[in-house]
Parts: structure tokens; sequence; C-alpha cells
């Protein structure tokens, strides 16, 4: 069974970076692709970067394109978000997640199936 934890959520003020980390245990991260979603207050969750554990194709939501970028590092079997010139509309939940596939043009939701506690990221001023 897979878990994962999320840490490295913090108060930032805009145009701030963040880390966030996802350990993962269970499996290492060549079994499956992984990914980050974020849910904000009153809105759906939404995808928005992942990694393919076939061919490390990377995928990002057009809003985090340029700012964002998402690494894995199998020694560790960690997976991070890495966060640059953080906007207010960042302010979210972040969760990482297990999947079973990711391109680098689409992170299909349906595709993931496990999530970890969430980790919150503020952007404020």
């Amino acid at each position: 069974q897979v878990q994962l934890v999320e840490s490295g959520g913090d108060l930032v003020q805009p145009g701030g970076s963040l880390r966030l980390s996802c350990v993962v245990s269970g499996y290492t991260l060549d079994y499956f692709a992984f990914g980050w979603f974020r849910q904000a207050p009153g809105k759906e969750r939404e995808a928005i970067s992942c990694i393919s554990h076939t061919d490390r194709a990377i995928y990002y939501r057009d809003s985090v394109k340029g700012r964002f970028t998402i690494s894995a590092d199998d020694a560790s079997n960690t997976v991070y978000l890495q966060m640059n010139d953080l906007k207010s509309e960042d302010t979210a939940v972040y969760y990482c997640a297990r999947g079973y596939y990711c391109a680098e043009n689409v992170m299909p939701s349906y595709e993931y199936d496990a999530f970890g506690q969430g980790t919150q990221v503020t952007v404020t001023s």
C-alpha cells in the first residue's frame, strides 16, 4: 500500500518561493506516476503537475508553467514541487498523488487514486 506524506507548505509573500516535498513509502518511484493537485477554498481540486514513471515525462498546468518545477529523487523516494514567483491565486491546499498515467500534454485526474493529507500554501502580503 502506498503512503504519501507532504510537507513544505507555508505562508509566503507574492513573488516568493516554496518547495513542497512528498515522501513516498510502499513503492519506489518507478512503479507509478506521481503528481501534485491543489484545492483552493470553494473550488474543485485541480491537477497541476505530474511526472511519469516510465519515461519521466512531465506535465504542467498552464497557470504554473515557467514558475513550478516537479522533480523526483529516487534515492530518497521523494517527489518535489519547486514553486517560484508565487501569486495569491496559488493559495490552496496542495496534495501529492499516486497515479497511473502522466504525459507531457495531459494529466488525467481520474488516473490518480491515492492522495496525501495535504499541505497548506498561503500567498499573501
